[in-house]
């Protein structure tokens, strides 16, 4: 049996962790990058106590050479990658007078140009062997922009794009390019700060759980693809949209 293999860009500590475990659980070799990948070892050590494969690795995804480098090392040290996930996120809130153009030049660079360095590296791969999956996760920004939202709305826009471009070149190369709309506060340490009303919606299941979202991109990867889904957007049961 072929070895099956995930890559996790932006394996932060809660959405991209819990996309890890899932995948993990599922049986493949997980690889989770993030910048700092020592913050990956609690992670790591609990999947391998549990017996599942899983790799950490320090990469900055804005950066060309260690995008490549990652896929390279992966493809030739691991295996051959099944699915990438692209998860690195740049929520950061700023009226438009407050954005200055390095702000927003970064905020793009890690939710847009990041994007586009992974999925075009998993595309070189994957279009070798006409078989992957690769999914980009997005946000409420990436449908509309809000008032203090210009640069990160500006970016996830940009990263829909570009995965709407991507399904369609790829996809009648036997490629799945899914996008994933989380429209939505997730229970995250900043959400918990953040949200003056937290512990109420939390208590009504009014916020997203890590590990329930993290299923969606499971059904994403097994989907059939006489079935295949582009775009799927999440939200608690109460949200209003």
């Amino acid at each position: 049996m072929v070895e099956k293999i995930a890559l996790i860009i932006g394996a932060g500590d809660a959405i991209g962790s819990a996309i890890v475990r899932k995948f993990a659980a599922k049986g493949l070799t997980v690889c989770a990058a993030r910048r700092n990948g020592d913050k990956l070892t609690p992670l790591i050590q609990e999947l391998s106590e549990a017996g599942m494969k899983a790799h950490a690795f320090s990469c900055d995804a804005r950066k060309e050479e260690e995008i490549t480098n990652l896929f390279k090392h992966i493809e030739e040290n691991i295996g051959e990658l099944d699915v990438v996930i692209f998860n690195v996120g740049a929520n950061v809130p700023m009226s438009i007078l407050e954005t200055d153009s390095r702000k927003f030049f970064k905020i793009w660079e890690m939710a847009c140009f990041a994007g586009f360095l992974s999925g075009r590296e998993a595309a070189r791969y994957m279009t070798k062997r006409k078989q992957g999956t690769i999914i980009f996760t997005g946000a409420t920004a990436s449908m509309r922009g809000a008032a203090g939202f210009a640069a990160f709305a500006s970016a996830k826009h940009g990263l829909r794009a570009l995965a709407q471009s991507m399904a369609r070149e790829l996809g009648p190369q036997n490629i799945h390019v899914a996008h994933v709309v989380i429209d939505a506060a997730v229970d995250t340490k900043w959400i918990q700060g953040f949200l003056p009303d937290y512990a109420d919606k939390k208590a009504n299941e009014g916020i997203v759980e890590p590990s329930d979202l993290a299923k969606n991109y499971i059904h994403l990867y097994e989907q059939p693809k006489n079935a295949w889904t582009f775009e799927l957007d999440v939200r608690p049961y109460i949200e209003k949209w």
